[in-house]
């Protein structure tokens, strides 16, 4: 089986079939979206809030981030695993997105990292690449910047906001960035950035023009019910399907149905004899 490359990424640009991507965040999630075929997983920076309960992606720490990825990164044999660089690990200088992304490949076992922003991160994104690490840009509604924002907004919804993202979607392609995620910005806005640089767009919630598209594996599964993102499509729901499970099991065992004999050890019942005689 042959593992995903850096190179086969960006060979998807223009194929003229749209890839999919999606999250995974430990060792099972893991082996389920490379067994289903998927090119490119990320260990995102979302885990914060559907697998550790944060309000918000931003307190999730590098060592739970760490942890997370070299668990995806057991779990997988043919995608290419990409980890969220967290809130704060990388913006304040080059040299502390060097030290954290050099731990999610040496230490983790990831192929490469992403980072959010657009010109502000191009140092970051630069110094990173020449030092030989891999670096997806992240432009648009970068959730990280959710108190800047004032929520999960849509970005580029005007002429001047528009042309803006144009701008950082080529300084972060000029950078040297493998790939681009476009999330939370209008379909056409996100084709025109599809159009102009040459590197594979992915897009969330940014319509159907990207080079692939990119779901939270919690929020395709129905396994997130705090709330469900309007550009999520629910594949299945898995919560009332677990549920279901749960009550099953619960009530097999308030009424001895389970463990029956076919999920218990025995022995014969001359050992239970021979125990018994010597306590006598």
């Amino acid at each position: 089986m042959k593992k995903v490359s850096i190179n086969d990424i960006r060979k998807l640009k223009g194929s003229g079939q749209p890839f999919a991507t999606v999250t995974a965040y430990d060792y099972t999630s893991a082996r389920i979206v490379d067994n289903a075929g998927i090119p490119l997983i990320l260990v995102g920076d979302s885990a914060a809030m559907v697998v550790l309960g944060y309000d918000t992606t931003l307190p999730v720490t590098m060592d739970e981030m760490l942890m997370l990825t070299a668990a995806v990164c057991r779990g997988t044999k043919r995608a290419l695993v990409i980890a969220d660089l967290p809130f704060m690990s990388y913006q304040a200088s080059i040299s502390d997105a060097l030290h954290s992304a050099g731990k999610f490949i040496k230490k983790a076992g990831a192929s490469g990292v992403k980072l959010e922003g657009g010109k502000r991160v191009c140092p970051q994104i630069r110094s990173l690449v020449d030092h030989g690490i891999p670096v997806m840009g992240h432009i648009g509604l970068t959730p990280q910047s959710y108190h800047q924002f004032s929520g999960y907004t849509i970005q580029g919804k005007t002429v001047e906001a528009a042309r803006q993202l144009l701008t950082h979607a080529i300084e972060v392609a000029e950078a040297g960035a493998f790939a681009l995620v476009l999330e939370g910005i209008p379909a056409e806005v996100a084709k025109l950035i599809s159009e102009k640089i040459t590197i594979p767009t992915i897009g969330i919630g940014a319509g159907p023009h990207c080079d692939g598209q990119i779901q939270v594996f919690h929020d395709i599964l129905g396994l997130f019910g705090d709330f469900v993102p309007k550009h999520t499509k629910r594949f299945v729901n898995l919560t009332d399907q677990i549920s279901t499970a749960i009550k099953s099991f619960i009530n097999d065992v308030q009424s001895n149905d389970f463990p029956a004999k076919e999920h218990s050890a025995h022995v014969k019942p001359s050992v239970i004899s021979e125990i018994l005689l010597e306590k006598e």
